[in-house]
């Protein structure tokens, strides 16, 4: 997978990109993440990417030229499966998701700034628009590196664990079991008996049984879309 993030500001994405999971996907060749600054595609002298509103009001709006440029750059190298928009008014990221986009080839992603991007860019350039909670953030560039991190993961071959993904919170729409580790009792906090059983089939069904049951009492709305 490859993937191509247009931002005005770069920086922000150097560290994420760098540590953990992403770098060892990175690493192993499994997924290519390109940062571009949008400057760089502006004809104006100045670099400028933004204007005022023909509405008026407070805040700067990106400008078409810069974002048109950088998306017409990158399709004329290959083809995207999607362009993706962080904003607001976007589906809301979950799982789900995250599980479809890990199936794509090539993605890019625009990070917004200021008051948002000129509306024509929406209607005619991108595909897709996502929000990764009903919050406003400076820009985009944090949502992206969440979109990033929650696929990426997903890549076959990425975690040394493949099944580790597939046993996260929000797969098959439930909330994760508790999880326990050694030692077995830690100053009277003892791990419970069944996960010292050995056997398989009961610890799985315990596990199943308490997800429900977690993901009843915190976040029931999840069972209403089994």
């Amino acid at each position: 997978m490859r993937i191509d993030i247009l931002t005005v500001v770069p920086e922000l994405l150097e560290s994420p990109f760098q540590h953990s999971i992403i770098k060892r996907g990175r690493d192993k060749g499994l997924v290519e993440i390109v940062v571009h600054n949008i400057r760089d595609f502006s004809e104006d002298k100045h670099r400028k990417v933004d204007d005022y509103a023909f509405s008026g009001g407070a805040g700067m709006v990106m400008t078409i030229q810069p974002i048109e440029s950088a998306i017409n750059f990158l399709k004329a190298q290959r083809e995207y499966d999607a362009v993706i928009y962080t904003s607001p008014d976007g589906i809301q990221l979950n799982q789900k998701e995250s599980n479809k986009l890990s199936l794509l080839n090539n993605i890019i992603i625009i990070c917004g700034h200021y008051k948002g991007i000129d509306q024509r860019i929406r209607e005619h350039l991108v595909t897709m628009e996502i929000s990764i909670g009903d919050y406003v953030l400076t820009g985009g560039e944090l949502a992206a590196a969440v979109i990033v991190d929650s696929v990426v993961r997903l890549i076959p071959g990425v975690l040394s664990d493949e099944t580790s993904a597939l046993t996260d919170s929000f797969q098959d729409n439930l909330l994760s079991p508790p999880v326990y580790t050694r030692p077995a009792d830690y100053n009277g906090w003892k791990v419970p008996e069944i996960l010292l059983s050995g056997n398989d089939k009961l610890i799985n069904e315990w596990q199943e049984k308490l997800a429900y049951e977690r993901t009843k009492k915190l976040r029931p709305d999840l069972l209403k879309n089994e």
